[in-house]
């Protein structure tokens, strides 16, 4: 694989797109605020995120994976991001995300937005209903880090060369150990620990920081 000169790494749910996936596969469960309101909370760091997307899940329960063409067709792409992976890709850096949300979804959604690579939760499906379980182990704050720390390695990328971009308690272990952190649309605790703030919802302000 040929060495990248810098990696972006970005959260997918309100960074990379507009959207809460989990809030709007909850829609065709009927049950967008109960679960809304659990992202909140995790999101500003008030429960355990794996705990917490354990029990958003469950809240899935029964919705037809006919729901995700749905889901994915309300997909918003956040303002600025084709420009910014383009900028990257221009520069001979790499784009990745690494998702506290669903494959199902990120799968379609990320060659299109021009990212390189992508990690995410898998929802476990039986009879072509989801379960209302996670397959595997979920993708955590601890998971973002290490996905960030080995793709860097994979592409010979050194640590002071890369950038995390994320809004929730989730993405502050992976901001912590990139070279750069940005808040982007963030929570009050991942604003106050972020190297750096990025207020308007436009990922294009983050190409004047790129190497």
């Amino acid at each position: 694989m040929t060495a990248a000169r810098f990696l972006v790494v970005l959260d997918a749910d309100s960074t990379l797109i507009r959207n809460e996936v989990i809030e709007l596969l909850a829609d065709e469960a009927g049950r967008r605020a109960e679960v809304q309101a659990a992202t909140e909370a995790a999101m500003r760091g008030e429960v355990d995120f794996a705990t917490s997307l354990r029990s958003r899940v469950a809240a899935l329960q029964g919705v037809p994976v006919s729901a995700f063409e749905r889901v994915r067709a309300r997909i918003e792409p956040t303002p600025g991001v084709r420009e910014l992976t383009a900028a990257v890709h221009d520069r001979g850096g790499v784009v990745g995300v690494v998702s506290g949300g669903f494959h199902e979804i990120l799968d379609a959604v990320a060659p299109e937005l021009g990212v390189d690579r992508w990690r995410a939760n898998r929802l476990d499906v039986v009879d072509g209903v989801l379960s209302g379980l996670v397959e595997g182990d979920i993708v955590d704050g601890a998971a973002k880090a290490a996905s960030l720390q080995e793709w860097a390695a994979e592409l010979g990328v050194g640590p002071r060369a890369t950038i995390a971009i994320g809004d929730g308690a989730n993405d502050l272990p992976m901001m912590a150990v990139a070279g750069l952190g940005i808040a982007f649309n963030a929570k009050p605790t991942v604003r106050q620990t972020a190297a750096l703030v990025i207020g308007p919802q436009d990922l294009s302000e983050v190409i004047a920081l790129l190497p």
